[in-house]
């Protein structure tokens, strides 16, 4: 697949790029999105904490009243739930909520997430260097390429510095390194820039 290389600004850099069929060809399956996409919104979520009943709570365990004669009720420990520092009584469970997915299917969803955007038209730049690392220079050239919404920026080895201080403060714009690129950002962006760098280094994760 033959793509054209843009500036920036959205205007052409004179040369194209070659995207590797094997990556950027295939055809999307909604089922294995899905899974990828849950995947990783479950590993995102926290472990739920349990909370301390009876025989978790240190209280002493000797009776500390009589049985009878006392007019009130019979107790034999501290740490029942009715007490201050008792432990709690159908107390919360700890929970995990992690998953494992096979790497072999992870691989297949993202590469099948950089297929669905380039189904779109995906979008290759030279570089993300800036003359003038400013947020109201970078928004201009955005506004100019048409670059609306939700923008994913993915660079190669690392991002661009005066990029990424720039991008800082513009809503809707969020930039990766290529060893960062993941279905689920790439799925709810609107617009997929990709720098020839990240793309090498896409193509070479997946044929290395």
């Amino acid at each position: 697949m033959k793509v054209k290389v843009l500036n920036l600004d959205g205007t052409s850099a004179k040369d194209d790029i070659e995207l590797s069929d094997d990556v950027f060809g295939l055809e999307p399956r909604a089922d294995i999105l899905h899974r990828i996409v849950t995947w990783q919104l479950e590993n995102r979520r926290g472990i739920s904490r349990a909370t301390r009943e009876r025989s978790d709570v240190a209280r002493t365990g000797k009776k500390f009243g009589p049985q009878k004669g006392s007019g009130g009720a019979r107790h034999g420990s501290r740490s029942a739930p009715i007490f201050i520092g008792g432990g709690k009584a159908h107390g919360a469970r700890r929970r995990e909520f992690g998953q494992s997915l096979n790497k072999k299917l992870r691989a297949l969803g993202l590469k099948m997430a950089l297929s669905a955007k380039a189904k779109e038209g995906i979008i290759v730049v030279d570089s993300l260097a800036l003359k003038d690392a400013k947020t109201k220079v970078l928004k201009g050239s955005f506004d100019k390429a048409g670059w609306n919404g939700k923008v994913l920026v993915i660079d190669g080895e690392k991002v661009d510095e005066g990029f990424a201080r720039a991008a800082g403060n513009l809503s809707g714009i969020n930039v990766l390194p290529a060893a960062g690129a993941n279905v689920y950002d790439i799925l709810k962006h609107d617009t997929l820039v990709l720098t020839k760098d990240a793309v090498a280094k896409l193509e070479a994760r997946f044929n290395g």
